[in-house]
């Protein structure tokens, strides 16, 4: 059906809501609703976090009787099933509305096309389609994730003007500004979960969570989301060698951690917030495509993979990064520093990794560079 320039006005406004929950709803997707009366919004919800009422729910709390007769404008098709809340679409017929535009269709099977269905049957008349690529755009590890059974993988890399992450003796902080790695605080909070390897805890000490304090100045503090709100992402760690200890300053923070390993060593006592995940070998190494697709059995959307050349390298040289965020910094660190990713060696140039931008932007004194794989 053709769709009136007030259509889109709308279903705007629901991906505007939408995007206000790419903090807290994970695993479960963003999703906005507006309900229109008479050229009026009688009600609009985004959902906010999962286990709680999902968009059209809340849209509907806020109309009250003035849902009745109402159009809803929804950016995922209205869920059809029993999950932790009752579904969206009977929710809708219930409250009486006449009609549901929906941007796309839910890739999840257990809902895929159900929920216009039960509409359909109620006599409610429904669309799909309206802004689509739109809607695609705010849940990029969902869709990854119904459609490939593996997580979104966003690979962060540093980098100075010359490629390089770290001095031959090692030093590396900090090669970007402080701005830029503000925006990479930005960037975890939005993910289900941070992947690293062992030497980045170890050798870095690293703790790889959210600091909420440099969360300040983001598209975050817009959200007026409290410090006891905040969610830390899951911290998933490779180890095939078992050579973490609780010690490390990754363990201080008791939030979820999953060890990823070959083999258990079961004379450690690790707290309690501490899981391990045995992943098959592959090459004596952990089958790093095998390990994301158990991840993504955990419900895990979107992984932000933060790591050394090594492990960085090798997700690349498997095609298992779905998009690169590069922040050059503009220093030179010469030719005997640390390289940004550690790939083979390349016989001629059709074997190289290409990839696509998508965006270049000035943060701080960096650039940041959005790129996709040109193979996915």
């Amino acid at each position: 059906m053709p769709f009136t320039t007030e259509d889109h006005n709308y279903m705007a406004r629901a991906i505007e809501l939408a995007k206000k929950g790419r903090y807290t709803t994970t695993p479960n997707p963003n999703v906005g609703c507006v309900l229109v009366k008479n050229n009026e919004i009688v009600g609009e919800g985004f959902h906010v976090k999962a286990g709680q009422g999902h968009a059209e729910v809340n849209a509907i709390l806020m109309a009250g009787e003035k849902a009745k007769g109402a159009t809803a404008y929804v950016t995922l098709e209205p869920c059809s099933h029993f999950g932790r809340t009752p579904p969206c679409a009977e929710g809708l017929k219930e409250a009486g509305v006449l009609k549901v535009i929906s941007a796309m269709v839910d890739p999840n099977p257990q809902v895929s096309g159900k929920g216009l269905a039960i509409l359909d049957r109620a006599g409610i008349e429904t669309a799909h389609g309206l802004m689509e690529q739109e809607a695609i755009a705010l849940n990029p590890g969902f869709l990854t994730r119904m459609k490939t059974t593996k997580p979104f993988v966003t690979c962060k890399l540093a980098s100075s003007l010359d490629g390089k992450t770290a001095l031959k003796n090692g030093q590396s902080k900090w090669i970007t500004s402080p701005q830029a790695r503000k925006d990479v605080q930005n960037l975890r909070a939005q993910s289900c979960a941070i992947l690293t390897g062992a030497d980045t805890v170890i050798v870095d000490n690293a703790k790889m969570n959210v600091r909420y304090e440099e969360l300040m100045n983001t598209e975050f503090a817009q959200l007026n989301i409290n410090e006891t709100e905040l969610r830390q992402p899951i911290r998933i760690v490779i180890d095939s060698q078992n050579r973490l200890t609780p010690n490390l300053a990754f363990f201080e923070i008791a939030s979820p951690i999953i060890i990823l390993t070959t083999k258990l060593d079961n004379s450690i006592q690790w707290p309690h917030f501490v899981s391990h995940m045995l992943v098959p070998e592959c090459n004596g190494k952990i089958d790093l495509s095998l390990a994301l697709t158990m991840l993504a059995s955990h419900n895990i959307n979107n992984l932000f993979l933060e790591a050394g050349h090594t492990l960085a390298g090798k997700f690349t040289e498997l095609d298992l990064v779905d998009q690169y965020i590069f922040y050059i910094a503009p220093k030179l660190m010469g030719d005997a520093g640390k390289g940004l990713v550690n790939l083979p060696e390349f016989k001629n140039m059709s074997q190289v990794t290409k990839l696509k931008f998508s965006d270049v932007t000035m943060i701080g004194d960096d650039i940041r560079i959005i790129a996709s794989s040109k193979q996915k």
